[in-house]
């Protein structure tokens, strides 16, 4: 795949957005600045727990923004979760909605808006450019480093009668407000700061070898890759490090601009495969799946991956052959993972060969795969989940 050129035409979407510490608690006088009169928080149970949607709640009523709850949210959201929020956000009169947690609640309010203001099943939007209003007023608050649900025009929803994840993608699921605040990322365990690093790296690496790049993504996408080498481990290992947080949640960030704008690949649409079918984590899928994805696409792509390898620390020149550019890139990638702690394989997960052509069906019906740089057979898709189990 050339390198794209620079008079190419290429569109750019991006919200507004405040970053740094802080950013959280500006909830309540951007939702006035929108003048919202009662916004329906979405989060989940376990910030729930943590107290998280009652101190953005609280910032809301100080500026005299009504508020509703909706909380019932899971990993992987599905269409009747979607459903039952949009049903309380009409029912409560609600004009806004915020968005509190990791990829999943944002995902959620994303649905519910544009269900209340089009008046259709959230199902019927699955696709590009397929939403004909957009929603409510949107503020998102992440609490994980990795999804970009904050900034990006995906939106993922699981469709439980055919289990799989469809993807809407539009301009008008880009929130109005992102509020990214690193020291909301500091409750995550280790577990879950790993995948959500790897998500955003895989978002970097699968939007810089996208064949719908250009100049804007690919500086947005390399500096991810650069930040997630330079601070996921140290993330990992002092969860309280500031310096780590903000590092990771900038990786995401930029990361985020670049998928948002470039699309995603191949990785993607394997991993809403499987947490369509099977339920499982999206971002350890990810995880799972990218050097193994990588090795496919090389070949079509290798000066990109030379240079992704490069941002991970590997030492590749520019004369390299493709062999030295696939063991430098690969190695790279795969000492991250060992040293992120991921050592599963997909078949550690669950999955199990009798799955594999339903995997491959859905995974090559996914909007990813179509700037995926090399278009897999269903066959070579069977034999990337092979490779990964």
């Amino acid at each position: 795949m050339p390198d794209q050129s620079l008079a190419d035409l290429r569109k750019f979407v991006a919200p507004e957005f405040v970053f740094g510490p802080g950013a959280g608690s500006l909830a309540g006088q951007f939702a006035a600045n929108l003048s919202v009169k009662k916004a329906l928080i979405v989060s989940d149970p376990g910030l729930v727990r943590l107290g998280l949607p009652d101190q953005v709640a609280a910032s809301l009523l100080a500026e005299g923004v009504d508020c509703a709850q909706f909380y019932d949210v899971t990993a992987n959201p599905r269409d009747s979760e979607v459903m039952a929020g949009a049903d309380l956000f009409r029912r409560e009169q609600c004009d806004a909605l915020v968005a509190v947690g990791g990829g999943s609640p944002m995902d959620c309010a994303k649905a519910i808006g544009i269900v209340c203001t089009n008046g259709r099943h959230i199902l019927e939007f699955e696709g590009v450019d397929n939403v004909e209003r957009p929603g409510p007023p949107l503020i998102c608050i992440p609490t994980t480093a990795g999804t970009a649900a904050d900034i990006s025009q995906f939106c993922i929803v699981n469709d439980t009668g055919r289990k799989v994840k469809i993807a809407i993608v539009s301009k008008t699921m880009i929130p109005d407000v992102a509020l990214i605040d690193p020291a909301l990322t500091m409750s995550m365990d280790a577990h879950l700061t790993a995948h959500t690093g790897l998500d955003a790296l895989t978002h970097a690496v699968e939007a810089y070898v996208s064949n719908a790049s250009s100049a804007i993504t690919d500086l947005h996408a390399l500096e991810a890759v650069r930040l997630v080498h330079r601070h996921l481990i140290r993330a990992i290992e002092t969860p309280d490090d500031m310096g780590a947080r903000t590092g990771m949640m900038l990786a995401s960030t930029y990361a985020g601009l670049a998928f948002s704008n470039a699309i995603l690949g191949a990785v993607h649409a394997m991993a809403h495969s499987l947490g369509g079918l099977l339920d499982l984590p999206h971002g350890l899928c990810n995880a799972i799946l990218l050097d193994h994805v990588a090795d496919f696409n090389l070949a079509a792509a290798p000066e990109r991956y030379r240079r992704l390898g490069n941002a991970l620390g590997a030492d590749i020149p520019a004369s390299a052959g493709e062999e030295d550019i696939r063991r430098g890139t690969l190695g790279a990638i795969r000492e991250l993972k060992r040293a992120a702690g991921v050592t599963q394989t997909l078949c550690d997960l669950g999955m199990t060969r009798a799955e594999l052509p339903l995997l491959a069906e859905n995974a090559l019906a996914d909007a990813c795969m179509l700037t995926n740089p090399r278009q897999p057979t269903a066959s070579e898709v069977i034999g990337i989940y092979e490779k990964a189990c």
